[in-house]
């Protein structure tokens, strides 16, 4: 049987290379419950593929190469945060335990979606506040908070959790710092991302992010970005511990205030900010409209 099991286990990981993540966890999943000395495949939350330590390192180096080759992948990207995590998610969880906000949040296990986020609510929010600035955001940046892949590769459920909850506040990241979805906005903030909560996914993709630059963008993103994201992610506070949901009514400058951060050279927005005010405040008038 263990013979079997190391076959199966072989032919899994070969696929890796090859195929997107759903088929991964999809291949991986269809595993029979078996203990090894390494590891078990019983699945410890739904969605949990269990690897062992060879399986991590196979996939952590292919979804490596992967996502070199295609930064596009978000399911290979996803899969190099989880196995590449090592000791940094312990150390964020403990961070996260030291804090009543923290605390509050590994207890509630809030997610960040379409489905728990009233985004036409968020538009009622007076301007200047966080609420409508994240609405603002997200209609200057044309994006969703639906685009994060679930956690497979992380064994204990509450370690998954802060990985998700990582993964699922990426975005207010970039509100709180006022950055957009380009490419050298995202190293920056990746950057700062290292510094301030020392995930490893973050520093690789920071390492070699860079290559996709024209000289430049990667001139003025190491003059200019990255001495910023240095020094206001390692002083702000650790941006793990906030519990983004129960501040949509404060005031935007005061939460960087009370964070210690402060805005990033002035980035290439694809959207002129006064379109997108002018949208949140379209989708303002039409929900008071309705409820009315």
């Amino acid at each position: 049987m263990l013979a079997i099991s190391r076959t199966l286990r072989a032919k899994a990981i070969t696929r890796v290379a090859c195929s997107s993540s759903s088929s991964i966890s999809s291949s991986l999943d269809r595993r029979p419950t078996v203990q090894t000395r390494f590891t078990s495949s019983t699945p410890a939350y739904k969605g949990h593929i269990p690897l062992n330590w060879f399986e991590n390192a196979f996939l952590a180096v292919g979804s490596a190469f992967m996502s070199l080759a295609d930064p596009r992948r978000g399911d290979m990207i996803a899969a190099l945060g989880e196995t590449t995590a090592g000791p940094s998610l312990p150390r964020l969880r403990d961070a996260m335990l030291e804090s009543a906000e923290g605390r509050k949040i590994l207890k509630e296990r809030p997610r960040v979606n379409s489905n728990t986020i009233d985004m036409n609510e968020l538009a009622q929010y007076p301007e200047g506040t966080f609420g409508r600035a994240y609405v603002t955001w997200l209609e200057r940046c044309g994006v969703t908070p639906d685009t994060r892949e679930p956690v497979h590769y992380i064994d204990d459920p509450e370690l998954a959790y802060v990985m998700q909850r990582y993964r699922e506040c990426h975005d207010f990241y970039h509100c709180i710092c006022n950055l957009p979805v380009n490419v050298e906005s995202e190293l920056a903030l990746k950057f700062f991302e290292f510094v301030n909560l020392g995930l490893p996914v973050a520093a690789i993709s920071a390492a070699f992010g860079p290559l996709r630059l024209n000289s430049q963008k990667r001139h003025r993103l190491f003059s200019e970005y990255v001495p910023w994201a240095f020094r206001c992610g390692g002083s702000a506070r650790n941006l793990i511990t906030v519990y983004w949901e129960d501040r949509w009514g404060q005031n935007v400058e005061d939460m960087k205030k009370e964070f210690g951060i402060w805005d990033p050279p002035e980035a290439r927005w694809s959207r002129p900010l006064s379109e997108a005010k002018a949208a949140a405040e379209k989708r303002r008038r039409e929900t008071a409209v309705q409820t009315s």
